[in-house]
């Protein structure tokens, strides 16, 4: 699999997981929300920050009925046309700069996800580090070369993708120079639930690209998050908000900064604890072994006395002879005498 550096920071097994912060419309319109959710992701472990690169006529056409129009009882944005989603959800293309300045201020990456080539080309005109394709977008041949191109890191959700549509993805990516990638397997529902999230595909995704995988998480709570990286995800996606209760086009199934810093921590902890594969005593065991059952004397024995259930247990600690040879011993004599608390051995016998 290729491991590779995105500025200061590494994206592979042989590192801890790289957690992003997707702000998306979560600003509500407001710069100084915006860069508040910045400091906020910064404070709370975030490796980087995403946000969304995109106008209402670059998305859709402003049509406000058939399927230009959000009807479904469960979506978050029913009674809006895909046009006024897109109006309210989009980041102002001149905030794009102080939000990445903020953002390398902060010690974090800065980049977004492009929906068009005119997007690209703008952010382009930044020297974002990065880019991010969203799963609606990850069959966007077009655009996909065009980000390709650029020589930099590609990250690119998977949700609703066939098998063979990430194939034609991934050959995209690399007939056109990119093997920097990741793919994140995706649920694309908001929020998704624990059960719909299939993260088992995860080993599978690798094992059939060759590539680092990782997950964006739609879910409440870090579960899903954590059993990912168990399962080998190198990279997490989690939409991040000041507070739900301040509303937003994806508020609802975003985290706050405290929880967002639990994500942190926990998914190191699970990256932490893979390892590899390990029998016996770890060196911090060793010390350990001494606190295991062995035979010892547990009443005073004279010499040539017979060997008994009283007289001889398996007890803590575990400086003598091993509780399997307790049979052994019984009804054998002792070859001396042995005192209360001594621990057995094959010379006493």
């Amino acid at each position: 699999m290729h491991t590779f550096q995105v500025e200061h920071y590494r994206i592979g097994a042989d590192a801890r997981p790289f957690i992003i912060a997707e702000m998306s419309g979560n600003h509500n319109q407001s710069l100084e929300r915006a860069l508040a959710i910045v400091e906020a992701a910064a404070n709370s472990g975030a490796h980087a920050l995403k946000i969304q690169t995109y106008t209402a006529d670059t998305m859709t056409i402003d049509i406000r009925d058939r399927e230009f129009y959000i009807d479904d009882d469960k979506s978050l944005w029913k009674g809006n046309s895909l046009y006024e989603l897109y109006q309210h959800a989009y980041t102002p293309w001149e905030w794009h700069k102080p939000i990445f300045d903020r953002c390398k201020e902060l010690g974090m990456i800065g980049f977004s996800t492009p929906f068009d080539a005119t997007a690209v080309d703008f952010l382009e005109s930044l020297e974002v580090p990065m880019y991010k394709i969203a799963s609606f977008e990850n069959t966007d041949i077009p655009l996909i070369r065009k980000v390709a191109q650029t020589g930099k890191p590609v990250i690119i959700s998977t949700g609703m993708a066939t098998a063979a549509e990430l194939d034609d993805t991934v050959r995209t990516l690399r007939s056109n120079g990119c093997e920097q990638f990741v793919l994140l397997k995706c649920t694309s529902t908001y929020p998704s639930t624990p059960t719909d999230s299939n993260i088992a595909t995860i080993p599978h995704l690798r094992g059939l690209f060759q590539c680092q995988i990782g997950l964006s998480d739609h879910t409440m709570g870090v579960g899903v998050s954590v059993a990912s990286v168990a399962l080998g995800a190198t990279v997490v996606e989690k939409h991040f908000t000041l507070r739900r209760a301040d509303g937003g086009v994806d508020s609802a199934f975003s985290m706050e900064p405290e929880e967002f810093a639990q994500l942190v921590i926990e998914t190191e902890r699970a990256w932490q604890s893979i390892g590899g594969i390990q029998y016996g005593p770890t060196e911090r065991e060793k010390k350990s072994l001494e606190h295991r059952r062995s035979l010892y004397a547990v009443q005073d024995i004279a010499e040539g006395e017979e060997i008994t259930s009283e007289n001889v247990r398996a007890i803590r600690p575990g400086l003598g002879l091993a509780p399997k040879y307790f049979d052994q011993l019984l009804g054998k004599r002792s070859r001396q005498a042995v005192k209360k608390g001594t621990p057995m051995s094959w010379e006493l016998i």
